[in-house]
């Protein structure tokens, strides 16, 4: 039986949900942050503890979670394209309350994407921008999220010396590999929703250390379909697998690929796709994986949650679908 945990506002847009904290962080169409917490210790109810207007000028269309290793705090995208990181703090007797920790300027370009994940030596943050670039910072300081420095900037194509004219993108969808051993760098996933084919199709991005810089070390996507728009990305977690998973949702439905682990002469990674799900009504515009990299939830204009797996033989079947409004 379905059971509410949380009531949200009228105009919420978007939604994180922090694992290690137990709390969830939700944006609306007038630019406020809200913070649910649960009702009481151990409880499956939560209610909003924290509102903040965090923008005036729009409403926020991303919320995602800082690893909680660097505290309580929360990277914000409106509607404009602005970007910034919102930080729970204590000052002096008060009590905890929600505080602006630093904006990222932004000129000509928009942030559509943004996410957290570790290297060897530091916090990681990958941003994708309305102009097809993507730039991944570095956190100086673990102690100090103001503390920022661009590491990288490039662009979603396999071909390097690709020549592109002005992109104009719609949306983006980054996803890490939530693996996060103590020897691996940080590796992710791009794919671009934009007027521009050679951004699209989503790139599979390695940092090469000897040479200090990020590499394509595959592409995921059939010849025929890469110029196709992607709309959503999720990779899932590794537990034994000799191959990556990753899904991949465009126009023509979601494609679930395995990913190789170890490359060829070339650097690349071997890539297979294994399954297209289909059926579902309009675009799927979110999808995650649960925390053993088995069940695939996605959602999307038709308004319905639907649950997939794979069975022994390696075919994939819809498990569940409820209607989420």
């Amino acid at each position: 039986m379905e059971k509410s945990i949380a009531t949200l506002d009228k105009g919420t847009t978007c939604s994180s949900w922090n694992y290690s904290g137990q709390r969830l962080a939700t944006g609306a169409v007038d630019g406020s942050l809200s913070i649910f917490d649960p009702c009481d210790p151990g409880s499956s109810s939560f209610t909003c503890t924290s509102k903040i207007k965090v923008h005036d000028g729009g409403g926020i269309v991303k919320v995602v979670w800082v690893p909680p290793e660097h505290g309580d705090a929360v990277a914000c995208i409106c509607a404009d394209g602005s970007f910034a990181l919102w930080e729970e703090l204590v000052e002096g007797s008060q009590s905890l309350k929600w505080k602006l920790c630093k904006i990222f300027q932004h000129k000509a370009t928009k942030a559509l994407d943004v996410q957290f994940g570790f290297s060897q030596t530091s916090l990681k943050m990958v941003v994708a921008y309305s102009d097809g670039h993507v730039k991944v910072y570095e956190l100086l300081d673990p102690l100090d999220l103001k503390n920022w420095q661009l590491q990288a900037e490039l662009q979603n194509v396999i071909d390097s010396v690709s020549t592109l004219g002005k992109a104009n993108c719609f949306s983006a969808s980054i996803s890490l590999n939530p693996q996060r051993g103590e020897n691996q760098e940080l590796s992710f996933v791009l794919g671009f929703n934009s007027d521009t084919p050679q951004l699209n199709s989503l790139k599979v991005w390695e940092f090469d250390q000897a040479h200090q810089r990020w590499l394509p070390v595959a592409e995921l996507a059939s010849p025929a379909d890469k110029s196709d728009q992607v709309y959503a990305a999720a990779w899932a977690t590794n537990i034994g697998r000799p191959y990556e998973v990753i899904a991949v949702a465009t126009h023509k439905g979601i494609s679930i690929w395995h990913l190789g682990l170890n490359p060829d002469m070339d650097g690349r990674l071997h890539v297979e796709k294994v399954a297209l799900l289909s059926g579902f009504e309009g675009e799927v515009w979110q999808m995650e994986w649960d925390m053993g990299g088995m069940t695939l939830a996605a959602t999307g204009t038709d308004g319905m949650v639907r649950l997939w797996q794979s069975n022994l033989n390696g075919e994939w079947h819809e498990q569940a679908a409820f209607d989420s409004s």
